[in-house]
Parts: structure tokens; C-alpha cells; sequence
């Protein structure tokens, strides 16, 4: 289910993307993509991103119920802090990956849009006898501010300071400021009234806020290695495979030392004794080509299928790339192609995971090994 249009895309000089893209519903770019990447590195852009779904979690329980059906340990998650959280099913498989902030008694979620819907129903479910209530908040849009520059809106936002990563403060006119740690080393979330999107989208553009469409958060999203669920995982994805293992503290989604939840037996599992069957890799592709190729196109080495395709976009620095499902034992150096055009894995985005585990340890150790 796709958002209704945003009315940035009323903007002068705004951009919708292709049609059938997850973000045809707010800008694209503003006529100049790669200059907009630029400013989100180096001053300060501002990025619609009102297509997000929101949603709601309030009641006495609200924390402790979250924590026994979802991945992450949020139990003790305190007054302002945030994380990120996955739904996984009962094979340990991505069904939801979303963010969430506990603020003022109640947990603010938000994730793709055409994946909420599942989210809520999912959530709605599995209240049972709990003190919780899951609700949308369609009256909520989330927009984006990147860059250095973010600092100097403090007074245009009406917060006395900036939050730290995972962090979230309250605004005085409603809504909240909220700190992640990508896709840029200055990356801020503000949920806001949806009925003042576009008087915040005029009052921070006037303070300096240059506009950036979704061409630009992607490619720095892809550039920083962060998968988007659809795009960069299928429906065999683990947590593993795309970076997500790891507590709020690692930046990940996937708290290793908590209680029970669906699909923790085969985290535990893959995490103690196993090595996911592939891993994300951010790809280079030959700029020569005619046309890019497309997300879920194989990729090959030889004539020989080893992965998967994922978002594919142009960089401001690094030209074009993709992220990429890989089969773990192709070696980084592989030559690959995707379609009829040339790829080569970046070995800094390769995660070394060939440390032995402490599960395999001890069964070497009662093998006598």
C-alpha cells in the first residue's frame, strides 16, 4: 500500500521518483542529486521521508511486551532512547525492521510504508492479555536532517541541544528529534505533527536547510552498508546475512543476550555454532554500462549464480553501486557481473567473521580437539 503524495512534492523543482519505486511518493531529487549528497555529507539537507509508516504503542506493558516478541532488549529502554528492532518468523527470517524511541509513556514505531500495515496487524495480534495498545499514527510524518549543519537549527527546532545517536528530545510544538547513526556521521529523524510538515519544511529551508530527495538518503544508505528491508533482503534473509546482530550499543537490531522470542533459536544457532550462508557486500558497477541493472537481477561469477542484487543507485564520490546478498565463500577479489555489466565487491565492506564461536569451541573441546 503506497502513501498518498507529499506535498513537498509541490516544492519548486521537486522530483517524483519512477513510478513503482517505494519513494515515488516524495521527492526524488530537487535537479541536482548528486549536489544534494553533497550537502547532507558537508552542510545540511533536509529529506521527506513522510512516507514512513507510524504507529503507536501505549500502556503499563508497553516495554516488557515489546521485548518478548521482537529481537531486540528494550525491557529497560529509558525516557528518551531509541533502537532499532526486527520481527523475525519461527525459521529466524526478516519479516519487519523498524525503529522505535520511548517518549513521554509511549513507544513511537516507524518503518517502511508498505510494510506497516503488516507491522500493526502483527503487533495487534499479540497483545493478548497485555497491557499494551497498538495504534497507527497516520498524524505522524517523519522527515529527515543531514549534516554537520544539523547544529545550527537548534533554535529553529526549539531544543536547547542536539541528541546523541539513538537518543531522542522532545520539540515544544509536538513531535521529537531523534539521533541515528546512519546514513551519515550527522543523521537526524524528526516525528512531527503531520499537519505541520510543510511549515516545518518552510521554516528549516529558510534556516539553511537545503532540500534532498530520497536519491540522496539512498545512496548515502548504501554507501554506509545499511540494508532496506525489501530492497536488500529477501524472504530467506537472517539478521546475520545483513549486519542487523548486535544491541542498540553496536548499532544493530538483534539483542544476543535476552529472553525467548520467534526465531531466536536460529539466531543462537547461526551465532554460536554456524556462519550465515551470505553476506551483504557493497558492489561497484562498471559506469559504462547502457542502463543498471535492476534490484533481484542475479549476480554471477562466471556463468554462475552467487548472489543477489539489491539497491542500486549513483554516488556523488563513488559512482555507481549496489548492495548485494553474496554467497559467503566468494572470495572478494571474484569478478562479478550483473546482467551484461561488471561488478566488483568493495573488500572495506566485508565484516571478518572467521573467528571461531564459542559454541564451536566447546564442541572441539568435548571432541578432544
Amino acid at each position: 500500500m503506497l502513501a498518498a503524495p507529499s506535498p513537498v512534492l509541490a516544492v519548486p523543482g521537486a522530483v517524483a521518483a519512477p513510478a513503482g519505486s517505494l519513494d515515488e511518493s516524495v521527492p526524488w531529487h530537487y535537479g541536482d542529486p548528486l549536489g544534494e549528497q553533497r550537502a547532507a555529507v558537508e552542510r545540511v539537507a533536509i529529506v521527506d521521508r513522510s512516507h514512513r509508516f507510524v504507529l503507536t504503542v501505549t500502556g503499563a506493558e508497553r516495554l516488557s511486551w515489546l521485548h518478548t516478541i521482537t529481537s531486540q532488549h528494550i525491557t529497560d529502554l529509558g525516557e528518551g532512547r531509541s533502537a532499532e528492532n526486527l520481527d523475525l518468523d519461527l525459521n529466524g527470517r526478516v519479516l519487519h525492521h523498524f525503529v522505535l524511541t520511548e517518549l513521554d509513556s509511549t513507544v513511537w514505531i516507524d518503518t517502511e510504508g508498505d510494510r506497516g500495515p503488516g507491522l500493526l496487524d502483527f503487533l495487534t495480534k499479540m497483545v493478548f492479555w497485555s497491557d499494551a495498545q497498538p495504534r497507527e499514527a497516520a498524524d505522524h510524518a517523519v522527515v529527515s536532517l543531514l549534516g554537520p549543519g544539523v547544529a545550527t537549527l537548534t533554535g529553529v527546532l526549539g531544543v536547547d541541544r542536539l541528541p546523541e545517536i539513538y537518543e531522542a528530545v522532545a520539540v515544544p510544538a509536538g513531535g521529537f528529534l531523534r539521533r541515528m547513526p546512519w546514513p551519515t556521521a550527522d543523521s537526524f529523524d524528526l516525528v512531527l505533527p503531520r499537519e505541520q510538515l510543510m511549515s516545518r519544511w518552510n521554516e528549516l529551508t529558510a534556516a539553511g536547510a537545503e532540500p534532498a530527495g530520497s536519491w540522496a538518503y539512498e545512496a548515502l544508505r548504501v554507501a554506509a552498508v545499511r540494508p532496506r528491508i525489501g530492497l536488500d533482503t529477501d524472504d530467506r534473509t537472517i539478521p546475520h546475512e545483513v549486519n542487523w546482530i548486535g544491541g542498540p550499543a553496536e548499532h544493530g537490531a538483534v539483542h544476543l543476550d535476552k529472553g525467548c522470542y520467534r526465531g531466536q533459536e536460529t539466531v543462537a544457532r547461526v551465532h554460536n555454532l554456524g556462519k550465515p550462508p551470505r553476506r551483504l557486500v557493497l558492489l561497484h558497477l562498471d559506469g559504462s554500462a547502457d542502463e543498471r541493472p535492476a534490484p533481484g537481477e542475479p549476480v554471477t561469477a562466471g556463468n554462475r549464480a552467487v548472489g543477489v542484487l539489491g539497491t542500486t543507485i549513483d554516488h556523488y564520490e563513488l559512482g555507481p553501486v549496489a548492495l548485494a546478498l553474496i554467497k559467503r565463500s566468494v572470495p572478494t577479489d571474484t569478478r562479478l557481473t550483473v546482467g551484461g555489466t561488471a561488478a566488483a565487491i568493495d573488500p572495506d565492506s566485508v565484516i571478518a567473521d572467521d573467528t571461531p564461536q564459542a559454541g564451536r569451541r566447546a564442541v572441539e573441546r568435548l571432541r578432544g580437539r
